[in-house]
């Protein structure tokens, strides 16, 4: 049990170390995963159910060739992608959002190095290095952040393509 509280002190360490931006950037990258997760679940279940709910409406149509049927079909995929996509936008934010923060990191550090520079000249370098050490850490966890959240939102976002186009390929226009 002494490695969670060791593991618990050490991330606090580590937050206090990136000053309070750096809190604003863990907040971000979990709201970021939890949307991810969300439309990993949402992928392997309940995009299943709903894809052959609407195949099966589709085809208990009687008729499925005229103008109306067809404008039927646009709105049950339009439902689909929707319902698919739903989420995708605000990930991207966020991985879009993790390095601006990243950034706001590093300005508020060097204003603080600066400060310590104003203040008592180079002669307090342990006060620099909180500094410094303010600026580098929220960066880095900025860009940590934006690029665990790439490769998934790049993956959901193909996945979501790819399947409302296979369910639009699945509806068949004929009778």
């Amino acid at each position: 049990m002494y490695w969670l509280t060791d593991a618990i002190e050490a991330i606090r360490d580590f937050m206090n170390l990136g000053g309070p931006v750096l809190k604003v950037i863990a907040i971000a990258i979990f709201l970021m995963w939890v949307l991810i997760v969300e439309r990993i679940l949402y992928f392997r279940s309940t995009m299943r159910a709903r894809s052959r709910e609407v195949q099966e409406t589709w085809e208990a149509r009687s008729e499925r060739r005229s103008w109306h049927a067809h404008q039927i079909r646009e709105m049950m995929i339009s439902r689909f992608s929707e319902s698919v996509n739903r989420g995708i936008p605000m990930i991207q934010t966020f991985v879009a959002l993790c390095p601006l923060l990243g950034l706001l990191g590093t300005v508020t550090g060097m204003i603080k190095v600066f400060e310590v520079l104003a203040a008592s000249g180079s002669g307090n370098v342990r006060a620099m290095a909180a500094g410094v050490s303010q600026a580098t850490v929220p960066t880095m966890a900025g860009m940590v952040g934006a690029l665990s959240g790439v490769l998934f939102v790049t993956l959901l976002a193909r996945r979501a393509v790819r399947e409302v186009e296979f369910l639009e390929d699945s509806l068949t226009m004929d009778h």
